[in-house]
């Protein structure tokens, strides 16, 4: 059956099966190409009568991940201009108000898409939250950094998504007033950094942070990927010249300059700059209640599909101690803890704790709201990935049907049901059903059979990092 509901724009036409509505690909501003392109996120036309709303939008200019990973994190690939779009599903659009959730998904800010299927926001519908999910423009086009653009187009993008959600939200069932952000990966360093962006100040009430702590770099760092690109495409690092090119070009010349890089390894990418406008470079302390985590293994779907775990030796883990200025101390303390381990696999743990572990702990403990802190550590079978980056998304969805490429065949229900409630519950109440942080260190861990709160663990480790 189909259902009709009206925005500030105009009317969307959207569907509803199973109780619950579906609308797909409503534009939140206007295509971002030909004159927009490279400039902030323009307001959409109204439109007359009603626009249908039955399937996913465009979505950002992108290549798909390199192999293995393209397997395990299958890309969807929309073609079209626009791709400012996001996707409404609800239990009851003449209802509420509900609870609202405001998906952002992950990808090195280079890749993924709402469109994804483990992104369907059918569960949280059916339990009573309505649940948005956003498109913003990735890679050059939304992160670049030129001398004649604006900074964090891809975040001004999400800005824009969030403000549709505040006017029009009410017209599906949500409480403009209970939104709740949520993302993954870039998705939650993006959310870090809109939870001090005063461009962003009222738009949600509450975050949740996946496996991706606060980071920012400065401007003249994040341009030297764009000096890089401009230099294989023989023009100038101007988004003029930029603007110039075809799509296509530019994605081949991105992907030969960033494409072997990854969160744990490193390499040149694409990051949120400070810019003195959308991202201060003194930052307040953020005010709204945070849910923040990571897994246990995250460094492991980079390090083992692909067999760098392997390809790590003894010398290769002192030459990174040495290049990352790590204490030995620190790498025997590590080795210690695990004994037998490759030396690839000391290095992946380490990185996690460097990169997002100790991280998340330490905005924990600087922040005087509320903050609930958890670790996913349900290891998957998969190639042993274990409890690697991205696994819990099936779970916090309560979409194993659509995660089996991570978490393989008859991954546990239970697991994926107390997950899928606290996130409910904390985008209903502020209160996922533990202990807020404290000196304590309260971590949830989320395993099957066995979800309790551990107290502080592997503090001895992470304090070794200060």
């Amino acid at each position: 059956m189909d259902i009709i509901a009206t925005t500030c724009r105009g009317k969307v036409r959207g569907r509803v099966r199973d109780r619950i509505a579906t609308f797909l690909g409503i534009p939140y501003a206007a295509a971002p190409f030909g004159t927009h392109r490279f400039r902030a996120p323009a307001p959409v036309e109204p439109w007359e009568g009603v626009r249908d709303a039955l399937e996913y939008g465009p979505t950002a200019p992108q290549r798909p991940y390199r192999p293995p990973l393209d397997q395990l994190i299958p890309d969807m690939n929309i073609p079209g201009d626009e791709c400012l779009n996001l996707n409404v599903w609800t239990p009851d659009p003449g209802g509420g108000p509900l609870p609202v959730m405001v998906w952002i998904h992950g990808g090195s800010l280079r890749n993924g898409s709402a469109a994804m299927p483990l992104y369907d926001g059918e569960a949280f519908a059916r339990d009573g939250v309505v649940l948005v999910s956003v498109n913003y423009r990735l890679g050059v086009e939304g992160f670049g950094v030129f001398p004649d653009a604006p900074d964090n187009r891809g975040l001004l993008d999400q800005i824009a998504a969030l403000t549709w959600v505040r006017d029009n939200i009410a017209a599906f069932g949500g409480d403009p007033g209970n939104v709740t952000v949520c993302g993954e990966s870039a998705g939650a360093i993006s959310i870090a950094a809109l939870t001090t962006s005063p461009r962003a100040a009222g738009l949600f009430h509450r975050a949740v942070l996946q496996s991706g702590p606060p980071h920012t770099v400065p401007r003249s760092r994040g341009a030297k990927t764009v000096r890089a690109m401009a230099k294989a495409l023989h023009v100038p690092a101007t988004a003029q010249a930029f603007a110039a090119l075809d799509r296509e070009r530019l994605l081949d010349v991105q992907t030969e300059v960033v494409g072997k890089a990854d969160p744990i390894s490193g390499g040149p990418g694409f990051d949120i700059v400070v810019d003195d406008d959308v991202v201060p470079a003194d930052p307040p302390v953020p005010t709204a209640d945070l849910l923040l985590g990571c897994n246990r293994e995250e460094y492991r779907l980079w390090f083992v599909p692909g067999g760098a775990v392997d390809r790590v030796s003894a010398l290769t883990l002192r030459l990174a101690l040495l290049k990352f200025r790590i204490p030995g101390r620190v790498a025997r303390l590590y080795r210690a803890a695990r004994p037998g381990a490759k030396p690839g696999v000391i290095l992946g743990e380490m990185a996690t704790d460097l990169l997002l572990r100790g991280p998340l702990n330490r905005l924990a403990d600087s922040r005087p709201a509320r903050t609930y802190v958890y670790e996913f550590a349900w290891p998957s079978p998969v190639l042993e990935l274990g409890a690697c980056h991205a696994l819990e998304i099936a779970f916090v969805f309560d979409n194993l049907r659509h995660g089996e490429a991570l978490t393989g065949p008859g991954a546990p229900q239970p697991l994926a049901d107390v997950m899928h409630r606290s996130w409910i519950a904390f985008a209903a109440t502020g209160d996922p059903g533990w202990e807020a942080w404290d000196a304590r260190r309260p971590v949830m861990v989320f395993d099957h059979p066995g979800t309790a709160v551990t107290l502080a663990p592997r503090q001895e480790e992470l304090e070794a990092w200060l």
